[in-house]
Order: structure tokens, then sequence, then C-alpha cells
């Protein structure tokens, strides 16, 4: 049972880490791109969209400048992807 409820509060960041993803390939960049405009490390990139960290709101506000996306469209996007459980 601690398992399903584990994986269960992981969802929302596996969303967001898609929604991240699916910007970052939709404008064909790659994670070293995001990275550098994010001022990140890749492997941090990397994790982010595998749902691995918590993001703070600064650094999700990193990520949507370096995107050149809103990040309420990026919570939006999450909010389908985990509707719609895309995982």
């Amino acid at each position: 049972m601690r398992q399903s409820k584990q994986r269960q509060s992981n969802q929302p960041l596996k969303a967001l880490g898609a929604a991240i993803r699916n910007c970052r390939l939709d404008q064909l960049m790659t994670q070293q791109q995001l990275s550098d405009g994010a001022h990140l490390h890749r492997t941090y990139i990397t994790d982010v969209e595998n749902g691995l960290r918590n993001i703070s709101y600064l650094t999700l506000q990193r990520i949507s400048f370096a995107l050149n996306f809103k990040m309420s469209q990026l919570i939006l996007n999450a909010e389908i992807i985990l509707l719609h459980e895309e995982l």
C-alpha cells in the first residue's frame, strides 16, 4: 500500500516533467539548451522531466523563461496530462 501512495504522490511531478519535456521537444530544444537557458545543470533537467524533482516556483519560472512559455500554461498542460494519465 505504501508504494501505491508514493506512486500517486509522484504523479503530479511526472505530469509537470512531461509537460516541460513536451514543450522542449516541440521547440526542438535539447536538454542541454534548456539547462543553459535556465542556468541549471542538464542532469537536473533530466530529473525534472522524469518527475524525480519537486521543483520550486523560482525554478519553474527559470525553466518557463528558458522555454519562452508561460508558467501557467506549463501547469495547465501538466493538469491535462495528469487527467489523461499519459505518463
